[in-house]
């Protein structure tokens, strides 16, 4: 079976799209911030069970995460801060309520909120899923003071309906689909919804809990992908994202290698570090509306 949510387009085939103020190449910084539930398994783990047998609660690995938002989260926003860039944080409703200093402190440095889910579970295990993306949304508004634009699902967890319910929703973009370097318009039953391009290849949950490699590969993944994205850019726009977790990226042994990426990159004229929102914007206005 086909993509059922969009037609297929090779990229060298579309027309030209070009970045604001000539830029090359749209650079988007995601941080993920998550809420897990110590009372369930956990979303993923950096300890194996002892004997193997699963525990409850699982102090080590439920610690491990906390670390991220008590410490981790506050170190890479310092990074970004030196380096004067906003990152879109996806987050987790339910870190409203309970890291409420997380929520207005990337407010006031004028980052963008992204929908993730009410807590990090994916939405196949949701007996309700209109009723997480509208309780999510509505969370997030009232803490932030304005209704999230885009979506992006706990593990980028969709069902064959979630693309169709987020439009309904008035979600305007969406992040699951890792299938390109340029927004897209999706297939939806009503309205309209992009797809803008999140990453599972320069995302430090696969490089560094599932692949295991050394504290610097974030950063020397992402500098080769940015020369490549770069080059192509100088014909036609192009969006690299970078997909970043506190308790990973923001342990001790990595920090260093998240701000020499920042370094290497803006070093580069012609690059545009933005939010999702402004991604969604800028490809609606070079691509138009679709036609119903």
């Amino acid at each position: 079976m086909p993509n059922p949510r969009a037609e297929y387009s090779p990229i060298h085939h579309r027309p030209t799209l070009k970045l604001p103020d000539n830029a090359r190449l749209a650079v988007w910084p995601v941080v993920n911030v998550e809420e897990w539930d110590i009372n369930s398994p956990m979303a993923r783990t950096v300890l194996p069970s002892p004997q193997g047998v699963p525990t409850l609660p699982d102090i080590p690995n439920y610690s491990w995460f906390d670390y991220g938002l008590r410490v981790g989260f506050w170190r890479m926003k310092s990074v970004l801060d030196r380096h004067g860039i906003r990152a879109t944080l996806s987050v987790n409703a339910a870190v409203c309520g309970h890291y409420p200093q997380v929520i207005s402190e990337t407010v006031a440095s004028g980052w963008e909120m992204l929908g993730h889910g009410f807590i990090q579970r994916v939405m196949n295990l949701e007996e309700d899923e209109r009723d997480v993306i509208r309780r999510s949304m509505e969370t997030i508004e009232a803490a932030a003071g304005k209704k999230p634009r885009g979506w992006m699902g706990p593990g980028l967890g969709e069902t064959f309906e979630t693309p169709d319910l987020l439009a309904e929703e008035g979600i305007e973009y969406v992040c699951d689909w890792v299938n390109d370097d340029q927004p897209y318009y999706m297939k939806v039953r009503r309205g309209t919804l992009v797809s803008i391009p999140y990453t599972v290849e320069l995302n430090d949950i696969p490089i560094h809990i599932v692949q295991h490699h050394r504290s610097r590969e974030l950063m020397d993944r992402a500098i080769d992908a940015f020369d490549t994205l770069y080059r192509e850019g100088a014909e036609s726009a192009r969006v690299m994202c970078v997909s970043t977790h506190p308790y990973i990226t923001g342990a001790a042994h990595r920090i260093r290698y998240y701000d020499e990426l920042w370094r290497y990159i803006k070093g580069h004229p012609g690059v545009w570090f933005c939010t999702g929102s402004e991604i969604l914007d800028w490809y609606v206005a070079q691509a138009g509306r679709p036609v119903s």
